[in-house]
């Protein structure tokens, strides 16, 4: 197999799906508080040095072996101050809460999460640590994601059905789908809706996470510093939002939060006005993401279909051989190309055949031009034209003339062959018969190069509407 470039660049593509939010809503909020205090980078939970990440210290660096006294004390605020703020204002506003629990956090904050239970809000898992996952061996990552399930449910009484890890590795979404144990993973900030990410034989729902509307921007540069800069900037992407919503394109709209950041007072304003001004405006769902993805898994299962990206050779050219008439080469050069998910859509492989084209020899594109037949021609009288072909000219009608209408496009071949040296080539499709019979007569009075090169897009523009019947 040549090489695949795995990353997806595609999506929902141009015409993303409507979200179908309940009661209509136009926009989905999901807050996410993020709950790390107790299993954040420090010697006495075995780590090598302290944490230095996401706290109000400015320049803060990991200590080796030295336990930061200024760091743990403002990770344990968001304990002891920040978790409680932040619970009396989201029980008093009666709004669902996904927490983001690292699970030796969890364990080492039991009132903290007796309250979360009782307070009905999803708790979904954060990783067993509050650590860096980039350079850690991918047996150790599969060992620790399981570790964390299993305190995880020892602690919350529930296993975790939601996951992020956030400092992740490259391997985490596909180690934590293969545990087959959760409804949705959001270690992606890729996209405004949910989507399935196939992974092995699994269908993994991936709901997009944020890092901009989040307040880690509060201890990140460029970031906020004050909570008007967070309320201003929560508020342009709901109003954005709301009126993509409103114009049929809803989306989902996360918000991240952390105990030792948002719960501080001048902090928390910012986060209070925003969610008045949202509880202000009709047709917004606040949920949970397991709610979010059990929403999305019922009103959007996923369908699978055969993707040109995986294919072997003798697959992609016996599906795609025949999509530029009678050159199949031009399908066997495809195959060779960097294909990816972004090919695995019409107008995807289409840009993969074309090129082949477009870098073939003024030989082999004459060649190209002569493998197409005749419209309304003696293959066609002889049904002798392809499937594609013989649909393509009965949409238009070609296959019921009149003998006066076959007599003018037999004599319009003739000249055109005479003249170019190759058939007259358009994309039935976008035309009827007058439409046709006025683009021959047209382009009949064009010079040869002008000619060959329509001829060419056309046959560009044949291959995409001959895709989009089959992929996506």
């Amino acid at each position: 197999m040549p090489n695949r470039y795995p990353r997806d660049f595609r999506g929902h593509g141009p015409e993303a799906p409507d979200a179908a939010w309940p009661n209509g809503a136009k926009v989905a909020i999901s807050l996410v508080l993020n709950y790390e205090e107790g299993g954040e980078n420090n010697i006495l939970h075995g780590d090598d040095a302290s944490e230095a990440f996401l706290s109000d210290i400015a320049g803060a660096a990991m200590w080796p072996g030295k336990r930061h006294w200024n760091m743990e004390s403002i990770y344990e605020y968001g304990a002891r101050a920040g978790f409680w703020r932040l619970h009396r204002l989201f029980t008093g506003l009666n709004l669902p809460i996904t927490i983001y629990g690292v699970a030796t956090a969890l364990a080492r904050n039991p009132e903290q999460v007796a309250a979360m239970v009782d307070a009905g809000w999803e708790v979904a898992s954060h990783g067993w640590k509050w650590v860096e996952h980039k350079d850690m061996p991918e047996e150790i990552e599969r060992a620790q994601i399981a570790e964390a399930i299993r305190l995880h449910t020892e602690v919350v009484g529930t296993p975790p059905k939601g996951w992020y890890t956030g400092r992740c590795s490259a391997n985490t979404v596909a180690l934590t789908a293969e545990t087959g144990a959760f409804d949705w993973i959001s270690d992606t900030y890729d996209d405004d809706l949910p989507y399935w990410r196939e992974c092995g034989t699994r269908d993994q729902l991936v709901i997009p996470y944020t890092l901009e509307a989040n307040d880690m921007r509060f201890a990140t540069a460029p970031g906020y510093i004050e909570g008007e800069q967070f309320y201003q900037y929560l508020k342009d992407t709901f109003d954005t939002l709301y009126a993509e919503g409103t114009a049929g394109h809803a989306k989902m709209f996360s918000v991240g939060l952390h105990n030792r950041l948002i719960g501080r007072p001048g902090k928390i304003a910012g986060l209070k006005r925003f969610l008045d001004y949202a509880l202000s405006h009709d047709g917004v769902w606040f949920a949970t993401r397991g709610q979010i993805a059990a929403h999305w898994a019922a009103h959007h299962p996923h369908q699978r279909f055969e993707r040109p990206s995986e294919m072997d050779a003798v697959t992609f050219v016996a599906r795609f051989g025949g999509i530029i008439e009678h050159s199949p080469w031009i399908a066997e050069r495809a195959f060779a190309l960097e294909l990816g998910p972004a090919h695995d859509s019409a107008a995807g492989l289409q840009n993969a055949l074309v090129r082949m084209l477009r870098s073939a020899s003024d030989a082999e594109k004459l060649g190209v031009l002569n493998a197409h037949p005749d419209l309304a021609g003696k293959l066609a009288a002889a049904k002798r034209l392809t499937a594609d072909s013989t649909a393509e000219q009965a949409s238009a009608g070609l296959d019921a003339l009149t003998d006066e209408e076959r007599a003018t496009f037999t004599r319009l071949n003739a000249a055109y062959v005479e003249k170019f040296g190759f058939p007259f080539i358009i994309a039935v499709r976008d035309h009827d018969k007058a439409g046709i019979l006025a683009a021959f007569a047209r382009r009949i009075a064009n010079d040869h190069a002008t000619e060959f090169n329509e001829g060419l897009r056309q046959v560009e523009r044949i291959a995409l509407l001959r895709l989009k019947a089959i992929l996506p």
